[in-house]
């Protein structure tokens, strides 16, 4: 099934809730990149996706990347098309131009990075390891490090991994073994094993830039120990040219569930002498370089998930619209008709799309914030902003992922029968959106830093103030006399509350009673990544009542999504409330024993 990329709701998103315009306005180095540029970049991003990327994602999934003597060779027709991407400069799109990027907007990055993931999940890991690299370069990388290797990464000639995961340390980084041994001429051997290494090995570029966690010898024990390394594919020459291969091999790649286009590699470091890596910044402090790339690499998941579950929604529309079957309850036909005047199938498919639409703004507003967090000429209006962005990722991240498994599930139901046979295409969205909630850490992981980092550590100030926002938006909704206006804003207000006594709960539990508030913190984040997709969509609302005559049917759409989503998605805050607050005992209550 062909994708059509949703530049309209992209760009609607944008400039409505986003405020693109006052970015361009407030911020120098964007003045160039307004609403129309956007639409101009979000169209071309939309032509390469639908026609050279899209086509190979089935592909990909029936013939997947296979390793052969230490080679990866990857699924038909990616090269091909990365080349295509490459050359179009989609890699560069944010990064700086003073190393050959295109310093756009991470506002208008974030709707391109969706179509790419949209149109091929398995393809779009790529790029999106290296835009992580980069940006852990660009944060603490020396200037000969990012001349060397930064235009390389951002014009697509090479590309770059990150390397956390070991055997025995997955989450737990605390456990790597990876050893780095000092050498006389400023270099390190770096010896060990790192797993679940996504395009550790491919085909598609002249090299590949791994950014490796090792340990220097004698460092201290836990993460204060951990040190970040460039461990290049091939070395580079003093003229920037490619040298000897170095010892950093691929012994073997995954056979997955999904993403099975995607290689993900076993490598070894340091068998043959030791592979030659490069300090990046200071000794003992990697994980802290690292989590630039990890930060960067959860939006991108997060946008992931929204992405797959728009490519889920339009095929599950497509079938509806086609397939025939029963006759209508309201006697409305007086045969069988398509499915999709069922009102089941109408509930399945609202469900789909708001939970997408919903999520697709709060990742554009995460993503104008993080513009104005990094750009702004204002101290005060960068740090308000840094503070929503880092408060926004994990639900981007958490939520937005968990919401793609509910929308590709509905979209194999859609399906019915059908949708349990491979050859339409349905399952594929299933099976890859579940590795989203798990790579670049688990929903758990993301949760725990929305109660540790966000919520407990500045007693919920920060998570209150969001409150604070969402309640001028019901305080407009107040104001309008529609059906749909006023059922959105009593929704928004209940979810709201639910939200406010999980905050206090939170915050209270988080120091005295730990297991209490941490037992809550997945349903935390659900019910405030819920909340704050909701507040968008009751955002978008108010756009649409008041622009109905610019664009009848699509504002109406809009306004009907929103109040499905208040009516079916923010009632199931309160319920998140209630066993977050009154159900943490019984998470522990049960002795190991017992399992």
């Amino acid at each position: 099934m062909s994708y059509r990329a949703p530049v309209k709701d992209m760009l609607f998103d944008m400039q409505h809730l986003a405020g693109l315009q006052t970015l361009t306005e407030q911020i120098p180095a964007f003045a160039d990149y307004g609403i129309d540029t956007a639409q101009a970049v979000l169209e071309e991003c939309a032509k390469l996706n639908q026609d050279v990327v899209a086509p190979t994602n089935v592909e990909g999934d029936k013939n997947p990347s296979y390793w052969k003597d230490g080679q990866v060779f990857t699924s038909k027709g990616f090269k091909e098309a990365f080349r295509q991407f490459a050359e179009g400069g989609w890699q560069g799109l944010q990064h700086p131009a003073e190393y050959g990027g295109q310093a756009l907007p991470k506002t208008i990055g974030a709707a391109c990075g969706e179509m790419v993931n949209s149109a091929n999940l398995s393809f779009a890991l790529c790029p999106l390891l290296t835009d992580g690299a980069i940006e852990a370069l660009l944060t603490a990388g020396s200037d000969e490090q990012k001349s060397t290797y930064l235009p390389h990464l951002i014009d697509g000639s090479w590309t770059g991994t990150m390397n956390l995961t070991e055997p025995q340390a997955g989450s737990d980084l605390a456990a790597v073994r990876t050893r780095a041994e000092p050498q006389a001429d400023g270099t390190y051997k770096i010896f060990g094993t790192k797993i679940f290494i996504t395009y550790g090995e491919h085909d598609m570029a002249e090299n590949i830039v791994h950014l490796v966690l090792a340990r220097v010898v004698g460092a201290p024990e836990g993460v204060k120990g951990i040190s970040l390394f460039i461990v290049p594919k091939f070395m580079v020459n003093a003229d920037g040219s490619l040298g000897a291969r170095n010892d950093a091999h691929c012994v073997s790649i995954e056979h997955k569930m999904g993403i099975k286009a995607s290689p993900t590699a076993v490598l070894q470091f340091g068998d043959h002498g030791g592979a030659v890596g490069h300090l990046i910044g200071q000794e003992n402090r990697g994980l802290e370089y690292m989590f630039v790339m990890m930060n960067a690499a959860r939006f991108g998941v997060g946008v992931q998930g929204i992405a797959v579950a728009e490519r889920s929604y339009q095929h599950a529309v497509a079938y509806a619209r086609d397939r025939v079957q029963s006759r209508p309850v309201d006697g409305s036909k007086p045969g069988a008709a398509t499915i999709i005047h069922h009102p089941d199938v109408r509930r399945m498919l609202m469900t789909m799309r708001s939970l997408t639409e919903g999520s697709r703004a709060m990742s554009i507003v995460a993503a104008a914030a993080y513009d104005a967090a990094h750009h702004h000429e204002d101290a005060e209006t960068r740090k308000q902003n840094q503070a929503f962005y880092e408060f926004m990722v994990p639900l981007v991240k958490g939520y937005s992922t968990e919401m793609s498994l509910e929308v590709t599930d509905l979209g194999v139901q859609v399906h019915g029968g059908m949708g349990f046979i491979e050859e339409t295409g349905a399952a594929q969205y299933y099976r890859d959106a579940k590795i989203l909630t798990i790579y670049e850490g688990t929903t758990a992981i993301q949760a725990n830093d929305l109660v540790g980092r966000k919520t407990t550590r500045d007693g919920g100030t920060l998570a209150k103030a969001v409150a604070g926002q969402i309640e001028s938006t019901e305080a407009e909704l107040a104001t309008r006399e529609s059906a749909a206006a006023k059922s959105v804003a009593k929704r928004l207000k209940a979810a709201r509350e639910a939200y406010l006594e999980v905050v206090e709960f939170i915050a209270g539990q988080g120091k005295g009673n730990p297991n209490a508030a941490y037992a809550g913190s997945v349903p935390y984040l659900m019910l405030a990544g819920n909340l704050v997709a909701g507040w968008q969509l009751a955002r978008s609302l108010i756009v649409a009542e008041d622009r109905l005559a610019d664009d009848a049917d699509f504002m109406a759409a809009k306004i009907a999504t929103a109040r499905f989503y208040a009516e079916h998605i923010l009632p199931r805050c309160a319920a998140l409330r209630d066993a977050i607050v009154e159900g943490a005992d019984s998470v522990t209550a049960m002795s190991l024993e017992a399992f």
